[in-house]
């Protein structure tokens, strides 16, 4: 499990390349540009798996996204780091393959913020989901029109990346589409 006292990022500058390491809550304090990426999952039906983030998060609970989003370790390829976070959230694990990736800085609660240079991978999955309460309070699968509905009524209910991400990812399925044998 993510230790959250002691974690590492990485700094990285605008073109993706590591310029140090910071512990986890200073990067978030100081909003200094670091790796991150979001997991977006998709059943068969091509419904994307969301998640509600547990109240106990330290920042964003509450709120809905993406199948997961973390950071990589220092040593962790991005893939590693997904499927890591994909067992530790939700207690399974799918191939991701990477997609898209943005820059994005966002003011959160907590007086923390996010400035991540965030890579996108998305995969399928067909079987059980154990979440960690820990980590998510409720899951369910939502089509992407339903999604792109409620996003335009309610964006507060979402996480600031996931509302920044989505029409990219849409774009990206419109030229990628989904293969259930990922």
């Amino acid at each position: 499990m993510e230790n959250k006292d002691e974690q590492f990022l990485v700094l990285v500058n605008e073109s993706d390349e590591p310029i140090g390491v910071m512990e986890k809550m200073e990067v978030h304090r100081k909003a200094l540009l670091h790796r991150a990426f979001s997991v977006f999952v998709f059943n068969r039906e091509g419904e994307m798996l969301l998640q509600k983030r547990a109240l106990t998060k330290y920042h964003s609970g509450g709120l809905w996204t993406n199948a997961c989003c973390s950071h990589p370790f220092p040593d962790e390829t991005l893939v590693q780091a997904a499927k890591r976070r994909l067992i530790e959230e939700l207690g399974f694990e799918t191939e991701v393959k990477p997609a898209f990736s943005f820059i994005y800085k966002a003011a959160l609660d907590n007086d923390l913020n996010e400035h991540e240079f965030d890579h996108v991978l998305i995969g399928t999955y067909h079987g059980e989901i154990v979440p960690n309460v820990d980590e998510v309070s409720d899951y369910c699968y939502r089509s992407m029109i339903d999604l792109r509905q409620e996003l335009e009524l309610h964006p507060t209910q979402f996480t600031a990346w996931f509302r920044l991400a989505f029409p990219m990812l849409e774009d990206y399925l419109n030229n990628h589409p989904l293969s259930n044998e990922q």
